[in-house]
């Protein structure tokens, strides 16, 4: 790049993704000579190409030493972490379906696999884990291959892809459920996830969040969901919109530099078209954190066995830093009284037990590591090492395919291949001076740093690194420490004094899954200031007369308010090059530094100083070279948050549908366009998702927001959408939540009339098999309509009723038809929840979701034998 580019390699930018040696190469079919067809399986790789060994003997020499399993347990955990990882998912239990899916595995999929294992197959059956509350989280030891096998086993995978896409269950590892249950979210709680994608815990909080919500109601909480990187936020939206959720935030920043997002001193009101207002809220803090940190990922070889020849000790040494600079961050955005969950899928203690013994010293008594052994009573989980050594290997990546290692660049790489062929290290005095830039004392035990006096150069000297040792461990309920000089004498290597045997491992062996660690916090009271405040940067900021004042004030308040900005945690640690691309993985993005006067910058000063490389590419020239660039205060490239405050199409919106008044619309409604007459979709936030936004806005935007609120509007752009008195149709995602509130172009449909609909798409006004709902839809508006499925004991006249079982599909009433603005997913996912709810027997028969010849037209003359199957659904949709 010749020192051009600003920007920082992304994960886009590595050639070989992870490949997944489970999967075989498809069968490729010949026709013979003779007819016959012969199939022969065939392979696009290279001709040299092996799969990888699940074998890495630098993984097996590093594990023996730390004792992560006894040497009794060696060979099984060994054998077990060379399968495949069994398929795992989670059934949303926010979802209107998710009893009937519940019901339909434990009674039908379960019996029907069962009966298969029972006839000789290989089929194991799938179970409910049983430490999962509600028998919500499932686990299936099919491969793809078996799901292909028998026709049992190819309704349950269609089942699971369905379900998955309509976001009635998620499809998860088992271990990777645990971290948020430890949270214990409340539906009031405000939560951060630091690191959320792909998004699979973010969905779970969100789950937490909504439970016993009422229709038509939203939580009191949020979910603020962070990554680092643009690419893997878009996942995580796409993950999280399954969810149709309006109390969620997903922002894009580096975890350990997220802002805390407070009100400036200058700032005493927020201003509402002019009105001065008292802020609800004054800073953004959390009362549950969940911090999955990047790690070296290890414990996820079973289902990403490319690790085996990857691995090596410099990944998990080079993420340390990264790791309690994000974990410092996430405790200083926590509230007094919070809880915060540390987790990682890594198996190294240096990424695990040292980050949270460096934790516990750094916060001192304002910090407990809490003790939740008797939660989840039937997780087997194992207690957190007290003792482990770091080891500093050579300049090559070993790996156990006997392929050569990828070598460290440059001079130093040949200094270090030279020096040390790897080496164990069991105190920070051991470390050689040429690698204490790589090594730090936080990754050992007892956190201790030696230095060499100037009257014996020779002897090292403990030097107390950290004051308040002993009123950390008084805090937390560890035993009087012993004299650390004395404990290093007795023994070869540190033991560390802090309680970190309430940590969690959690082994694969032990349940048949993938390996994880977990460690919970409590905030006791604000951190201590443990470094101070960034003078040198406040003195430039005073004496820069072109500084504005909101910058001076939010440097001069960083640590008040009990969030406590450390000079470690605004600085990028130098990571070691023994670790080039552990170390990518924690520097992904880089962000803008500071506000500046927008204002006053030219267009050319503007682009000089945008860091992020994600910005760059939002910047396209137009005709003219004129540059067209979205700006979202600060943040160029990323499409603006906007309140929508255009009277006039609110107002059609709540005439059109007869929107009930005490549906709280103003100061809900926000778009991605600064120009509100061209909108095209209408976004619908939560109260706690609109304080927020009202405090980024008054506080300088410091949240890069990539994604915001529920879809409750979308206009149409069609023909004959033109001609209807609402411009704007209600989407599926936010027919939900708006459906109580619907007074106008609401219909409630017979169970025939409304199967029909689902199966036909489109029928007209005259071939509806129920004159009296033909004729009432055809006197509503031209425009979006809601059409209602009818419950038992109700006539057409009726005004329609909603509660938690009430099934309801967007349509369109066209000039002479009704249309259903559904997906075919949908649809077809709606008919198998109808046909779950009637079973078997004449009702399936109408409910059957194949597409049959009749066309809509002559509905009426072929129906009559199914009229009293109607009544059967009637009673069933009651339940």
């Amino acid at each position: 790049m010749g020192g051009r580019g600003r920007s920082r390699t992304q994960r886009k930018h590595f050639r070989h993704n992870r490949e997944n040696v489970w999967k075989r190469s498809k069968p490729d079919s010949t026709q013979q000579d003779d007819g016959t067809t012969t199939t022969t399986t065939t392979t696009t790789r290279d001709p040299g190409w092996e799969p990888f060994a699940t074998q890495n003997p630098a993984f097996d020499d590093y594990y023996k030493e730390q004792g992560i399993v006894s040497a009794e347990e060696w060979d099984v955990f060994v054998e077990v972490i060379r399968k495949p990882l069994p398929a795992a998912f989670r059934i949303n239990s926010s979802s209107q379906f998710s009893c009937d899916i519940r019901s339909q595995l434990e009674n039908d999929f379960v019996k029907s696999l069962q009966a298969e294992a029972a006839d000789g197959s290989e089929v194991e059956g799938i179970r409910p884990l049983p430490w999962y509350p509600e028998n919500l989280a499932w686990q299936s030891n099919f491969s793809r291959m078996q799901l292909r096998k028998n026709q049992t086993l190819e309704r349950f995978h269609e089942f699971l892809k369905q379900e998955n896409e309509i976001g009635n269950i998620t499809r998860q590892e088992a271990v990777s459920m645990v971290p948020p249950l430890f949270l214990d979210v409340c539906p009031d709680h405000f939560v951060l996830d630091m690191c959320a994608a792909p998004g699979s815990k973010t969905f779970q909080l969100l789950e937490m969040i909504y439970q016993s919500t009422e229709p038509g109601s939203l939580p009191s909480g949020m979910v603020v969901a962070n990554d680092v990187d643009v690419q893997r936020c878009n996942l995580l939206i796409h993950q999280t919109k399954r969810m149709c959720t309006a109390n969620l935030l997903v922002t894009n920043h580096e975890a350990q530099h997220f802002p805390s997002c407070h009100l400036n001193k200058n700032c005493a009101n927020a201003f509402e078209n002019g009105v001065a207002m008292e802020p609800s809220v004054n800073q953004l803090l959390f009362d549950r954190v969940l911090c999955d940190v990047p790690c070296s990922g290890d414990g996820t070889l079973r289902k990403a066995p490319d690790i085996w020849r990857k691995w090596s000790v410099g990944m998990g040494n080079g993420l340390h830093g990264l790791q309690v600079q994000i974990a410092m961050r996430g405790l200083s955005l926590l509230k007094v009284g919070g809880r915060m969950v540390y987790s990682t899928c890594s198996m190294n203690p240096v990424e695990n037990e040292a980050v949270v013994a460096e934790i516990l010293r750094r916060c001192g008594g304002s910090v407990e590591l809490l003790d939740v052994s008797s939660e989840l009573p039937q997780l087997v989980r194992r207690p957190g090492l007290k003792k482990w050594k770091v080891r500093i290997d050579d300049g090559r990546r070993r790996q156990g395919d006997g392929r050569r290692g990828s070598p460290v660049t440059g001079l130093w790489a040949a200094m270090v291949a030279v020096r040390d062929k790897g080496t164990w290290l069991s105190s920070f005095k051991d470390v050689p001076k040429y690698r204490t830039a790589g090594i730090t004392p936080s990754m050992f035990p007892s956190g201790k740093s030696y230095v060499d006096t100037p009257n014996n150069d020779h002897d090292p000297v403990l030097e107390e690194k950290h004051d308040n040792d002993c009123d950390g461990d008084s805090a937390n309920g560890s035993e009087p420490k012993k004299d650390p000089e004395s404990l290093t004498d007795v023994l070869d290597e540190e033991l560390s004094t802090l309680p970190l045997e309430r940590c969690m491992r959690i082994v694969p062996h032990d349940q048949n899954t993938g390996a994880f660690f977990i460690a919970v916090f409590q905030k006791l009271s604000p951190l201590p200031a443990i470094q101070k405040k960034p003078s040198s940067l406040l003195r430039q900021l005073k004496s820069n007369t072109n500084s504005h004042p909101d910058e001076v004030a939010n440097v001069e308040n960083q640590d008040t308010n009990g969030v406590e900005i450390h000079s470690e945690d605004v600085t990028d640690e130098k990571l070691p090059d023994a670790a080039p691309e552990a170390a990518l993985l924690g520097n992904e993005l880089e962000e803008v530094a500071s506000d500046t006067d927008t204002n006053k910058m030219s267009e050319e000063n503007e682009l000089e100083d945008i860091q992020d490389p994600v910005d760059k590419e939002a910047c396209s020239k137009v005709g003219g070279g004129k540059i067209k660039l979205q700006i979202q205060g600060k943040w160029r490239g990323v499409d603006p948050v906007v309140f929508f405050t255009n009277d006039a199409i609110v107002g059609s919106i709540k005439t059109f549908y007869g929107i009930d008044e005490s549906f709280p619309f103003t100061g809900h409604l926000v778009t991605r366009n600064s120009d509100t007459d061209r909108v095209k979709r209408i976004y619908y936030v939560s109260k706690s998702v609109k304080d927020i936004l009202e405090l980024n806005f008054n506080g300088g935007q410091q949240l890069k927001i990539t994604s915001v609120g529920l879809k409750m509007f979308e206009r149409q752009s069609s023909k004959e959408g033109s001609l209807t008195q609402c411009a704007f149709r209600i989407s599926s995602e936010g027919l939900p939540l708006l459906l109580p509130f619907i007074t106008k172009q609401i219909v409630e449909a017979s169970p025939i009339d409304f199967k029909h609909l689902l199966q036909y798409k489109t029928i007209k006004f005259t071939d509806f098999v129920d004159a009296e709902f033909g004729e009432k839809a055809s006197q509503l508006m031209l425009g979006c309509c809601v059409v209602v499925l009818r419950k038992v004991d109700r006539s057409l006249s009726d005004p329609p009723q909603v509660d938690g079982s009430t099934i309801a599909i967007g349509c369109w009433r066209g000039r002479t038809n009704i249309s259903v603005m559904v997906t075919a997913i949908e649809c077809q996912e709606m008919l198998e929840r109808l046909s779950v709810r009637v079973g078997t027997g004449n009702g399936s028969k109408l409910l059957e979701t194949e597409q049959s010849s009749v066309e809509p037209g002559e509905l009426k003359a072929n129906v009559a034998e199914t009229i009293e199957d109607a009544e059967i659904i009637e009673v069933a949709t009651v339940s």
